[in-house]
């Protein structure tokens, strides 16, 4: 009985990084940079922490592969959106990570309609994207719990997601031309 409670167990973590988000949003959209802060963490660690419980104790499974990415790309682009609501970051940077996303997603379901599916394996761009995604909003996250300013610093980084997040996305592309050309 114990097994099958455990073999859930990196799933209820996404669940609960998944139940985060609107949390985060709420500190973010309250300017509630501390705790903002923390919840960002404490959904950093949780991430981790799935994939590695799912990995050590070979819990892997589709279900789990899928909630953790619904839950990581919820968690970054709400967050995004919601401190370029807020004023922190500047729209163009979160419409540029929400397009990136629909636009991969769209090509997937276009592959799946066309009865043409395609193998999704993250390319290295796309790792370094979200490390880079994820380092960004930990960083001006921390910035504003800390009362640190944002200057060239946050300007620099918003060019480098943006340069990470176009990058990546041509990868995909090219990925998915050469596999609709085939």
């Amino acid at each position: 009985m114990h097994r099958k409670w455990f073999a859930f167990l990196p799933n209820m973590i996404s669940l609960g990084r998944l139940i985060l988000v609107p949390v985060s949003v709420d500190m973010i959209a309250s300017r509630r940079w501390p705790e903002a802060l923390a919840i960002f963490l404490i959904a950093g660690i949780s991430d981790g922490l799935d994939g590695w419980i799912a990995r050590r104790f070979d819990l892997r499974s589709e279900l789990g592969a899928y909630l953790d990415a619904i839950a990581d790309k919820a968690l970054l682009v709400c967050d995004y959106v919601t401190l370029a609501i807020v004023g922190v970051l500047p729209l163009w940077l979160a419409l540029l990570v929400v397009s990136r996303d629909l636009m991969i997603v769209g090509a997937v379901i276009l592959c799946w309609v066309l009865e043409r599916p395609m193998e999704i394996k993250p390319h290295w761009l796309s790792k370094a994207n979200t490390f880079g995604q994820l380092g960004f909003v930990a960083a001006v996250l921390a910035a504003l719990a800390f009362s640190v300013p944002l200057g060239g610093w946050a300007v620099a980084g918003q060019w480098l997601v943006a340069a990470l997040t176009l990058a990546s996305l041509a990868a995909y592309f090219r990925r998915w031309v050469t596999h609709m050309s085939v």
